[in-house]
């Protein structure tokens, strides 16, 4: 449960401090308690396209805001309702006595979800703010000047970060440098990266060059490229680079087949350049063409101890996003807990030993992003193969 709870880190000067476990042994230890009656009524009515009332959990001195599109359409909705039921059971579980935690819903609208957010940074009401799960609120909040804000946990997927609005989720950078770094452990040196063209490229080329450099090696060069056009990129690489020994390829939104199959052609995967590729690829069916390439991503099939509570408090498997929205309600509880309503500082967030929850071992950066050590996998006949159990540390 401490580990779901987000326990702290090793050394004294770190996490450790901040997120004490024997703080939080006591709530931690007791068993989950069903729905209250009140709770059980708003998951009844959480339906899409039914707004939802801002729903108070919890009696603690640190107020925290979360905001979820709860009643949004489609898939949007589905993640909204599934935060909401982690929230609850995080609460049950650490914040009920630590936190009071207002949950509004955003209703999936990106404009009211940018208001709520703003209204919650300025009012003073709250010491931390959990979500947006809106790209543009995010981005838009990333914008806002002012040293005295609290701090944002954005849980929009894609979402870069900045200051004191910290992306929660993996990030395409993210598991682009683990992917590279777990390779470049093994010996190899020189790297490419393909990359879509956008303004995501500079963020994914930089983490992985700073990830490569751990280990003395080098990305020789970035080369964006237009989704339907693969095959001038992977020529250009010919051109430009004289044996490398791996190559990355980010995909955006976009499928990354047609620069897959560019590079099979030229013999990419094979015995002297490995291919890796990020977690985005596999928000797709899993293509022939990804046979071989190399993944850092986080295991989906394992959300930590939280599981199987999880299942049995809401009758469904829990899964990533259930995860993230966990974490963050045990990580504002672990604070409140060892620091109290005023320990929500940049210090704490920023400590470079990082947290451990049930999405692994991660740590927010002082520009907002988030990095993450997570189990890495080759692709073999169509599945994932466990390569590594986690990729180093930090």
């Amino acid at each position: 449960m401490l580990v779901a709870a987000i326990s702290g880190c090793q050394s004294k000067s770190s996490a450790s401090d901040v997120l004490d476990p024997s703080a939080i042994a006591g709530p931690a230890s007791q068993p989950a308690s069903p729905a209250t009656p009140v709770q059980q009524s708003v998951a009844a009515a959480t339906a899409p396209g039914r707004a939802q009332a801002n729903l108070t959990l919890g009696t603690g001195p640190t107020k925290i805001t979360m905001l979820l599109p709860m009643s949004a359409p489609g898939s949007a909705g589905e993640t909204g309702r599934k935060m909401n039921d982690a929230a609850r059971l995080a609460m049950g579980d650490l914040g009920d006595k630590l936190l009071t935690l207002t949950i509004q819903d955003t209703r999936g609208d990106s404009g009211y979800a940018k208001d709520l957010a703003v209204k919650a940074i300025t009012s003073g009401g709250a010491q931390a703010i959990i979500g947006p799960a809106e790209l543009p609120a995010a981005q838009h909040l990333a914008k806002l000047s002012g040293s005295k804000r609290p701090p944002v946990l954005a849980l929009a997927d894609n979402f870069t970060g900045g200051p004191s609005v910290y992306s929660v989720r993996l990030s395409e950078a993210d598991s682009a440098a683990a992917g590279a770094a777990a390779v470049a452990s093994k010996g190899a040196k020189k790297f490419v990266l393909l990359a879509p063209a956008g303004t995501d490229t500079s963020a994914i080329e930089s983490r992985v060059a700073n990830a490569l450099s751990i280990y003395g090696a080098t990305l020789a060069v970035t080369l964006p490229y237009a989704t339907a056009d693969g095959d001038k990129a992977v020529s250009d690489m010919g051109s430009l680079v004289d044996a490398p020994n791996a190559v990355i390829v980010a995909s955006g939104d976009g499928s990354p087949t047609p620069v897959l199959a560019a590079l099979k052609a030229k013999g990419i995967p094979g015995k002297a350049v490995t291919l890796i590729g990020t977690h985005r690829w596999l928000e797709r069916p899993m293509d022939p063409l990804y046979e071989g390439a190399y993944i850092a991503t986080l295991d989906q099939s394992e959300t930590g101890p939280i599981a199987d509570r999880f299942k049995a408090t809401y009758n469904y498997q829990p899964d990533l996003d259930v995860a993230y929205a966990y974490d963050m309600v045990a990580l504002a509880a672990g604070i409140a807990s060892s620091a109290g309503p005023e320990g929500f500082s940049k210090q704490v967030l920023e400590n470079a030993s990082g947290f451990r929850g049930s999405t692994g071992l991660f740590r927010f950066r002082a520009d907002g992003s988030s990095q993450r050590s997570m189990p890495f996998f080759k692709v073999e006949k169509g599945q994932l193969k466990l390569v590594q159990k986690q990729t180093s540390g930090f």
